[in-house]
């Protein structure tokens, strides 16, 4: 009798190690996902951000020479 309650022992807790790995793999998968989006999310803001800056750079560059050529 004490020997099947060691057998089922160490069974189980080798299901139960197997499947606390199992769940740690996919926390680790889910955050790994997310820290991909957000780099992602991160490289899209920064350049609709640098897009904007050059935007506004040609915009202050055509009313500066609006300005030089009306003071001529």
């Amino acid at each position: 009798m004490l020997g099947f309650i060691k057998v089922f022992g160490g069974i189980g807790s080798i299901i139960a190690l197997i499947l606390l790995i199992v769940a740690l793999l996919k926390q680790l998968v889910a955050l790994v996902g997310f820290l991909i989006v957000a780099i992602k999310v991160l490289v899209v803001v920064i350049f609709i951000a640098l897009v904007v800056l050059i935007g506004l750079a040609i915009y202050r560059d055509r009313c500066r020479k609006r300005r030089e050529a009306e003071e001529i």
